[in-house]
């Protein structure tokens, strides 16, 4: 498998009303489509390149995970363009580091908006390319995707 998965899709919205989502922590469980975005602790928290973020995580079903804390780190961001952060998990970060990307492009009726996947610098990359987390990310983020275009076309 390769270190990224993207999706993609045309939203009929300007891109900086999609980017203002995106670059608000407390705005992600609104568009999530994993179904694993809680909240933000902490309220509104407009997001720039380096800032860090937690996020409360719950558990999918299907899954033995426990409710959990992620901390994000901000590690692109492009105004009205692409926005990425970092997850890891735990107090020394030594679970995770897979990136969660946004790139917005100009398209004839709206903005096209691509979402990866990117477990390159992930600590468990050997782990995640097998199986189907893979395929889960993909179904999550076309979700995600979705529950964008819902919350800001007309």
């Amino acid at each position: 498998m390769a270190d990224t998965v993207s999706v993609q899709r045309v939203i009929a919205a300007p891109a900086p009303a999609i980017f203002a989502l995106l670059a608000d922590a407390a705005q992600h469980s609104a568009f999530d489509g994993s179904g694993t975005v809680d909240h933000a602790p902490g309220g509104a928290q407009p997001l720039a390149l380096g800032a860090r973020f937690g996020m409360s995580m719950r558990g999918r079903p299907e899954s033995l995970f426990l409710p959990y804390r992620t901390t994000n780190t901000v590690v692109e961001f492009e105004p009205d363009r692409r926005i990425a952060w970092k997850t890891t998990i735990g107090p020394l970060g030594l679970i995770g580091g897979r990136i969660w990307r946004y790139e917005l492009e100009p398209a004839p009726d709206g903005t096209l908006v691509r979402e990866t996947w990117d477990i390159s610098e992930d600590r468990q990359r050997l782990l995640l390319s097998r199986g189907s987390m893979a395929t889960q990310a993909q179904d999550g983020m076309r979700a995600t995707l979705e529950r964008l275009a819902a919350l800001l076309e007309p």
